[in-house]
């Protein structure tokens, strides 16, 4: 990029950024009806524009137009609803108890925007992790500038219509560009920064807003552990570890990571995990590379880091069950299965992000714990089994910034749940009330009587009945 590129781009963020923080403080005094306004205007661009969507996401990385309407649209249309249906009891302040000492007080909990926000998107869902974070902020009542991903261009142009013919940029903006664009908004003092992507890039996002102040919201990722017991149904295990693995090409934060199979039902579950494979990327044995159902990697660099990452298990011991095949040109990866793994090998220090599934067995639970306990904690945690102890004990004795038992993945479409990573898989939630939080600023709120009141005997001069009631006051309180 030109140095006068740059000059222009930081010009028009640095208008931008002033108009929407002038824009911002009007905000502050926005009604329900107003925020749920806007949040129509978006769901409406959203329904007449659906192909318009599918066609861009599609442009990307040729992703199914099935998995464009659940994972990219019904997810964000679905959000918006949710937030249209429950916001004004969102904005409604919280009244909360009065203590003894405090009697003649109220108090309550009074929700105002934060601000100015900057939404960082990801390039794996470019719509959703974008639009997403969006519904929220506008649901707090914020302004908001979208950097949308430089890895999907055709998605991003396509935010940027939707932003420029549904809204002000004095509200809402996108700005494109690569990382130098990234660093330009990041030095900017923003009431909020909400990043979805990796925890490598999040650190670097998270000292950016330390110079400002700036509060975070940051979606990150990990080795997201899937514990498949004894008493699991293998099957149903089955199909739905091989559906959240390789949706979206194994391209999905909260993906089952690597599978931790009890050793005497092993053989079983690698069996009917390929044949999983089979039935739904090839039900008419013309090739998983000719299914219309299977996405592709994004780029080239991805698909030789996926590639790299089969080559170096391989290297290592690693045994190939199945799949493999790979044509770079068309960032094709077939779904691959992979066993005899080792700690020494990079598929198991880092998140994949792609079509590869690492199965390892393991004699005892305790060990599979203590296996998910000695990596950083994960975004998601998945646990199929039918026994209630087990399923107890796997929830008390790991950390994970969710979980799901007997499914995967799902929770990130139940908007009353907040969804999040803790640690190196994130920090702070989102989606439905949540992500509401996340946009907004919990103001306490206290009013006093004129008078006397219950504190006034503390002031000093301490005499004997201020110290009696002080006494008192820790003795009993």
């Amino acid at each position: 990029m030109m140095n006068t590129d740059n000059d222009m781009i930081q010009e028009q963020i640095n208008e931008i950024f002033s108009a929407q923080k002038v824009q911002a403080l009007k905000m502050r005094s926005s009604t329900s009806l107003l925020r749920i306004a806007l949040l129509k205007k978006l769901l409406n661009w959203i329904k007449v524009n659906h192909e318009d969507i599918r066609r861009a996401v599609y442009a990307d990385f040729k992703k199914p137009y099935p998995e464009i309407d659940i994972s990219e649209i019904y997810v964000v249309t679905s959000e918006i609803n949710h937030a249209i249906k429950h916001l004004e009891g969102w904005m409604k302040s919280k009244k909360v108890p009065t203590p003894i000492i405090m009697l003649g007080t109220k108090s309550y909990i009074q929700f105002e925007p934060k601000g100015t926000a900057l939404i960082i998107a990801p390039w794996n869902y470019p719509f959703n992790l974008a639009i997403g974070p969006l519904v929220s902020a506008l649901a707090a009542g914020c302004t908001a500038i979208i950097k949308p991903s430089e890895m999907t261009p055709h998605t991003s142009a396509l935010i940027r219509r939707l932003v420029e013919e549904t809204f002000d940029k004095s509200l809402v903006a996108v700005v494109e560009g690569e990382i130098q664009v990234s660093q330009m908004l990041l030095a900017k003092p923003f009431d909020h920064i909400f990043f979805t992507g990796s925890p490598t890039v999040g650190k670097i996002i998270m000292k950016a807003a330390a110079e400002n102040l700036s509060s975070v919201t940051l979606e990150l990722g990990g080795k997201s552990p899937t514990i498949i017991d004894l008493k699991a149904d293998l099957k149903d295990a089955a199909e739905k570890v091989i559906y959240a693995k390789f949706l979206n090409c194994g391209q999905t934060c909260i993906a089952p990571d690597y599978v931790l199979v009890h050793e005497s039902v092993k053989d079983k579950f690698l069996s009917l995990l390929k044949a999983q494979v089979e039935k739904m990327y090839n039900p008419k044995n013309k090739g998983i590379e000719n299914s219309r159902d299977y996405a592709r990697l994004v780029n080239s660099k991805h698909s030789k880091r996926i590639k790299h990452l089969l080559s170096d298990a391989k290297m290592k011991g690693a045994i190939m069950y199945s799949g493999g095949n790979n044509n770079e040109p068309e960032k094709y990866f077939e779904p691959t299965i992979i066993t005899n793994l080792t700690g020494d090998m990079e598929i198991m220090q880092d998140e994949i992000f792609g079509p590869l599934l690492p199965v390892i067995g393991y004699a005892d639970l305790e060990e599979a714990i203590n296996y998910i306990n000695l990596k950083p904690k994960p975004l998601a945690l998945y646990l199929f089994t039918t026994d209630k102890e087990i399923q107890k004990r796997v929830l008390k004795e790991t950390t994970s910034g969710g979980a799901v038992i007997n499914d995967c993945a799902l929770n990130f479409l139940q908007n009353e749940l907040p969804f999040g990573g803790v640690n190196t898989s994130g920090i702070g939630k989102a989606h439905g009330y949540h992500g509401f939080l996340a946009f907004s600023n919990e103001k306490s709120v206290m009013k006093q009587r004129i008078g006397m009141t219950s504190t006034k005997p503390l002031y000093p001069p301490y005499g004997i009945t201020g110290r009696k009631i002080i006494d008192g006051l820790l003795k009993w309180f």
